[in-house]
């Protein structure tokens, strides 16, 4: 008698952390369930992306899940507010930016875990970093912590003592681990995307932008989206 594969739900918004969590799910041997989201951020070229990694990581399903943030508002990437353009690292890591979407990592975990519990998955992936992030409370190891908690006492198979484990494979690393990491997992950097603003090319300036280009220098690898423009 065969064994049911193991599944791993994938928050996958086709970003460099989100992919690379694909990515090692898969190594992993987990069957991979990816989850996406349209939820009225400025930018939809990310779904571009994530269509893309979840073919590439063979993924048996894909969700786009739509709803729209854009009815609350206040971030930049759901608002009418600027995205901030060229700031230091110094001034990237002070605060939390106007880019944090309120509440947005709860709701992501929150879809991911009714996803994984319907399909019977054991694991819930998501690529949060607590290092190199741009100061997003809901990036950090507490937050997850709490939530794993939620996963425990809010599901069916969590009263049951079989509750969703929450992998956050990235939290402790600095971007230039997660490239490096990326690399070892098969990753191709090329399908990914990260940046805030721009269209057909990367804007180069954005927090993200930035973040992305320090990772590649730090791990002294050449990103393929700047080698193609």
């Amino acid at each position: 008698m065969s064994q049911a594969p193991k599944r791993a739900v994938v928050l996958l918004s086709g970003g460099l952390d989100s992919t690379t969590c694909a990515y090692l799910a898969r190594s992993e041997g987990f069957e991979v369930l990816a989850l996406s989201f349209d939820y009225g951020q400025r930018l939809k070229r990310e779904l571009v992306s994530a269509r893309k990694v979840a073919e590439a990581v063979e993924a048996s399903e894909h969700v786009i899940m739509t709803f729209d943030l854009r009815r609350f508002g206040g971030s930049a990437l759901t608002a009418d507010i600027p995205v901030p353009l060229g700031r230091t690292m110094h001034e990237i890591g002070e605060g939390i930016p106007v880019t944090y979407v309120p509440g947005r990592n709860a709701i992501f975990l929150s879809f991911g875990l009714s996803f994984a519990e319907a399909r019977g998955a054991e694991a819930l992936f998501i690529g949060v970093n607590a290092l190199d992030s741009s100061g997003y409370p809901d990036c950090r190891p507490e937050f997850i912590d709490a939530f794993q908690d939620v996963a425990r006492l809010g599901t069916r198979v969590g009263t049951q003592g079989q509750a969703v484990r929450i992998v956050t494979p990235l939290v402790a690393l600095t971007k230039a681990e997660i490239v490096k990491l990326g690399i070892a997992a098969g990753v191709d950097h090329s399908l990914t995307w990260s940046c805030y603003i721009g269209g057909d090319e990367p804007c180069g300036e954005c927090d993200a932008c930035l973040l992305r280009a320090k990772g590649f220098a730090d791990a002294a690898v050449v990103d393929p989206l700047v080698t193609r423009r």
